[in-house]
């Protein structure tokens, strides 16, 4: 590879341009830097995006940059947030699982790839799995490839490794991936991860995701049996239940004794783990969020959350009203999978109010509130008072069942609005 400094690197960037920038643990925050600095000379420059953990503002994400570079993200994270609700950047509502095909069919053009690899192997592959889900499919149709690579980025396995000979330009660095540590779960989360657990069956395939109650679900089901994992995100949690022997994988149809993900976000141990982990593999999230590769698994089960739900089953997990908070990101993928396999079975699981106090169990949602998860779709919903199943109840009826589970101080207006709004069906269940 020719190696050369980050600002020589962006210098390959033309006004007009679209760029895609890796996500997850692994942005590439001195590619950013550079660009940001050719701000006066840059402009219509579209940065997109998917998850990520970086909590720092974008280095583009400047009001008076506004000219310079427009943010067009896939997914709503922490670093671009505050630009987007201020005006100066919007969202693509995409299913993620969708977003490599987009790429691909130039539905939806990506220019330059900017990505963090590993160093080269002694063929000259490095990997990019860290952060595979959209960052493969982007890389692959670039026009410019620039990278940070780094032998702090651990090289994995499957379908995200990239030749050298691809990498238009290269920033030798030494960044690692942001490390992620996670506490025990408050006593909220571990009542509700241990409702989930006392439903997901030995043998399940797992698609879960990063946090307390994540963790606190993997905690309860730490006894379980021969479990699989076919996820989005590997996390600490994950792993630790990979070296205790309870995810297996031994039972999966896709990848058997493979434990598969799209992306690695968790603490320098776990990158470690994984680094050169044959037992692992990484995609991107065209396969890892295809439903139908999700259903021949049986036994899979989905762990989402939500901002909040309505009586009828409506889950919005992307917005709070008309504010754009994320996106949909892979929760419909695996929704839908895991609802079409042998046993499948899908989880929101989430606290009964938010951290100020305010109701997640609603009425109606608010106004401007995206439905990422349709009420036809919600099977059980989980929070620290209880797990209710709705697939197979009417809309008085599930109406009853969330109220049961919502906090005891909202019972009261739930109930009231429940009679106002389903009658005599929702009265008749009350005696």
């Amino acid at each position: 590879m020719k190696y050369v400094t980050a600002d020589e690197a962006v210098r390959l960037v033309r006004s007009g341009d679209t760029i895609c920038c890796q996500g997850g643990a692994s942005v590439p925050v001195l590619l950013q830097e550079a660009l940001a600095r050719r701000h006066a000379e840059l402009r219509d420059v579209t940065i997109t995006s998917g998850f990520n953990v970086h909590k720092e503002p974008a280095p583009f994400c400047k009001p008076e940059y506004k000219d310079s570079f427009l943010v067009d993200s896939i997914f709503i994270s922490a670093d671009q947030r505050a630009h987007v609700a201020a005006g100066y950047g919007s969202m693509t509502p995409l299913f993620l699982g969708e977003v490599p095909g987009m790429f691909r069919r130039g539905e939806f053009p990506v220019d330059v790839a900017f990505i963090t690899c590993s160093l080269p192997d002694e063929n000259g592959y490095c990997s990019i799995g860290i952060s595979a889900d959209i960052a493969v499919s982007a890389a692959e149709v670039a026009r410019v490839v620039i990278a940070e690579v780094s032998p702090n980025i651990p090289y994995l396995y499957g379908g995200c490794l990239i030749h050298e000979s691809k990498i238009t330009a290269a920033v030798l660095c030494d960044v690692a991936p942001v490390a992620m540590q996670f506490g025990e779960p408050t006593p909220v989360e571990s009542a509700i991860g241990a409702n989930v657990a006392s439903e997901i069956p030995d043998g399940a395939c797992l698609q879960i995701g990063v946090g307390g109650i994540p963790n606190a679900v993997l905690n309860g089901i730490k006894h379980h049996k021969h479990l699989g994992l076919h996820t989005e995100a590997m996390t600490d949690g994950v792993i630790r239940l990979v070296k205790e022997g309870v995810i297996d994988n031994s039972l999966k149809k896709v990848h058997p004794g493979v434990s598969v993900a799209a992306l690695a976000i968790g603490s320098k141990e776990m990158y470690g783990y994984i680094d050169h982990n044959r037992s692992m593999e990484f995609y991107d999230v065209a396969y890892t969020n295809n439903p139908f590769l999700i259903a021949q698994n049986p036994r899979a089960c989905a762990i989402n959350s939500a901002i909040e739900i309505d009586l009828t089953g409506q889950i919005c997990a992307d917005s709070i009203g008309t504010a754009i908070f994320s996106s949909v990101g892979g929760q419909h993928d695996f929704m839908y999978g895991c609802s079409l396999a042998e046993g499948g079975k899908t989880f929101i699981a989430m606290p009964s109010r938010t951290a100020r106090g305010k109701a997640k169990i609603v009425p109606t949602l608010t106004p401007g509130a995206g439905v990422v998860t349709t009420r036809f779709q919600t099977q059980y919903v989980a929070t620290e008072y209880g797990i209710v199943y709705l697939h197979n109840l009417n809309l008085a009826k599930r109406a009853k069942a969330l109220i049961s589970i919502a906090h005891p101080d909202d019972r009261e207006a739930l109930e009231k609005a429940a009679c106002e709004r389903f009658g005599y069906s929702f009265l008749r269940l009350r005696v």
